[in-house]
């Protein structure tokens, strides 16, 4: 409710997802439109066969799962100045002199963050769904639809739960709100939201794959876009629609690339959710160690 009252916050926190929504609107769509057509030259037999109506939604299921992933790093981040506001103004004291233990305080600091990430990032993502189903057919099953809020609360409370790491070691809202402007500047990049990962080199791709959000997009983008791209597969026939949703797929990063081993749907939740377990571990041991007096 603290978070939620400050709306300076909730901007701020939106403010990585709105400037790739401006570098999409101005630059990036007709690049990744390119980047679709250039596959079709591909497979000359294509041509003429594959609709601009489908081409463009792919294009912006892309910008959505970007502006999803952006939003699942700054929005949990932001979600948790609260932590060093409450350090900062001393709050923290009056809390630590009631009977709570530690690992409680420290844990319901984190619950309530990662719900207030997960309603912002969902709405984010109902909003996003409903333009798209007004430009055109999106080809999402309810399954498709459930899996993509799933994938966002995932990412939602592993993003919380690694940036509870961070927060914790900053005194002020000065230094908090300082690294704050170095990971929106950084996140877009990170995920993949300017430029596919699959086309940096090895060490890079391991580099972006090693942050669990990097993974989440990559699950944003194939529950989003796999009914899309069987129905390209379908209209177009097998024989030349696969190969050519593969080439899609390979291009636009629907597999991390983790030191030179590729993971997919299976392996990435459950890359994402020992990550989370790990920093839950760790946030509770160091709020305790640095509160133990």
């Amino acid at each position: 409710m603290i978070f939620l009252k400050d709306k300076q916050a909730i901007v701020f926190s939106l403010l990585t997802s709105i400037i790739v929504l401006a570098l999409y609107l101005l630059f990036l769509k007709g690049t990744f439109v390119d980047a679709v057509n250039s596959g079709i030259g591909g497979f000359p037999e294509l041509a003429g066969r594959i609709s601009n109506d489908d081409i463009d939604m792919f294009a912006n299921f892309i910008l959505l799962t970007g502006i999803i992933g952006s939003a699942l790093i700054t929005v949990p981040y932001n979600c948790l100045t609260t932590v060093v506001k409450d350090r900062e103004n001393r709050i923290d004291c009056d809390i630590l002199a009631t009977p709570v233990k530690r690992w409680q305080i420290i844990l319901g600091y984190y619950v309530s963050a990662a719900f207030s990430a997960i309603l912002l990032t969902g709405t984010i993502l109902t909003v996003g769904l409903i333009v798209l189903e007004l430009q055109g057919n999106m080809y999402m099953s309810a399954g498709n639809v459930l899996s993509l809020y799933g994938v966002v609360a995932l990412g939602a409370i592993s993003a919380t739960a690694v940036f509870m790491i961070i927060v914790l070691f900053f005194k002020s809202t000065g230094a908090s709100g300082a690294f704050f402007g170095i990971l929106s500047a950084a996140s877009g990049f990170v995920i993949g939201a300017y430029i596919p990962i699959s086309q940096f080199s090895d060490s890079v791709q391991t580099v972006c794959n090693l942050f669990p959000a990097s993974h989440i997009t990559i699950m944003l983008r194939n529950s989003a876009l796999n009914g899309l791209l069987d129905h390209i597969a379908d209209s177009v026939g097998k024989d030349a629609g696969e190969p050519f949703v593969d080439v899609l797929k390979d291009l636009f990063t629907f597999k991390a690339r983790l030191f030179g081993h590729e993971l997919g749907m299976t392996q990435m939740p459950v890359y994402v959710l020992a990550v989370l377990a790990v920093s839950l571990v760790i946030q509770t041991a160091l709020y305790s160690k640095t509160y133990k007096k």
